[in-house]
């Protein structure tokens, strides 16, 4: 006798999550975030940021936990402005680590509670090195505002955790006071959008900031001349194996004349069809394309090409004579990041 074949345990119901449940959550972090906000003792924060201006050495951060992942953002922001800073945990410290500390260096303290014992155990550590030390905390009373020469009190309504424990809100507002003092900071030494992008060469924001047309453009023999004499059909080859999808019209003196676009062959194409083969490149062109000097920043080109009445593919790149030397387009600007 064959066996039955076993019965399918039943499926489970998926859970789902209330929307109403959800933005409850969302209303909530927002009124604890703003307790915070409303609560801010300015005068602590305003010694707290004064001191980070005036620091002569390196400004330390350590944390245990997420407040140990806060403190390292906010470290790494500090010193993508140009500010020296870095993470210090507590627990290498205590095994080697507090040997990069001098006298000179700032060492802050992130702790919701001010009592995790991890930074207690570094505390005497940090203080024979000579380090000024500051509490960062939301407790009012703890055992770190009793050691550090300076105490910054971040006020925390509660967490937005049912249970009050997980540190989400805490976090949070660490993460809005550290990184907020930070924009203080670049304000009050002034640094430019140059220095800035100085600091992120590789990223999208450092390479609208540094990169130029002259940087990204093609120029010499990758540019799709032509005369406004030529026929249009002796260009052809001209016109599609440059990659730049148009002709450069110029006269002897590399003067720019117009263009001529694949857009404009298939048109020309359609209202005279035969007598494409008599008409030149001269007769067809557009004698006021859009151009750009080779000195504009890379991301003013790519606003140039995308502005209205339509956006284009290209932009040839003259001088103040109005030579020709370059031309930077779409793709291009795209594989160079921007």
């Amino acid at each position: 006798m064959g066996s039955l074949a076993p019965i399918p345990p039943p499926k489970e119901a998926l859970a789902l999550v209330n929307p109403n449940d959800l933005l409850n959550l969302f209303k909530s972090q927002q009124k604890y975030l703003n307790f915070f906000f409303q609560n801010l003792d300015l005068s602590q924060t305003l010694a707290f940021t004064q001191t980070l201006l005036n620091a002569q050495g390196t400004i330390f951060l350590t944390g245990v936990g997420k407040s140990g992942f806060v403190a390292q953002k906010i470290s790494q922001t500090l010193v993508s402005l140009g500010i020296r800073s870095g993470f210090l945990s507590p627990v290498d410290a205590l095994h080697g680590d507090i040997g990069i500390l001098s006298s000179t260096d700032l060492l802050i303290f992130f702790s919701k509670s001010g009592n995790t014992e991890e930074l207690l155990r570094l505390v005497p550590c940090a203080k024979a090195k000579g380090a000024f030390l500051i509490s960062v905390t939301s407790s009012e009373s703890n055992l770190l505002v009793n050691v550090c020469d300076l105490n910054v009190h971040l006020p925390l309504e509660r967490e937005l955790c049912p249970f009050d424990l997980a540190p989400v809100t805490s976090t949070a507002i660490q993460m809005v006071f550290g990184d907020t003092v930070a924009i203080a900071l670049m304000g009050a030494k002034n640094l430019s959008r140059e220095e800035y992008a100085a600091n992120h060469p590789a990223g999208r924001i450092g390479k609208s900031l540094i990169f130029k047309v002259k940087d990204v453009m093609k120029k010499q023999n990758e540019l799709p001349v032509c005369k406004e004499g030529d026929l249009i059909m002796d260009q052809l080859v001209e016109l599609t194996s440059k990659g730049c999808g148009c002709l450069l019209v110029i006269d002897d003196d590399y003067h720019l004349i117009g263009t001529f676009t694949d857009g404009d062959l298939r048109r020309t194409l359609k209202a005279s069809g035969e007598g494409i083969f008599r008409l030149t490149v001269g007769e067809m062109c557009n004698r006021k394309p859009r151009t750009i000097d080779p000195d504009a920043m890379a991301v003013e080109a790519m606003q140039k090409m995308e502005s209205p009445p339509s956006p284009v593919q290209f932009l040839p790149v003259i001088n103040y004579q109005n030579v020709l030397i370059g031309i930077v387009t779409l793709h291009g600007l795209v594989s160079a990041g921007l």
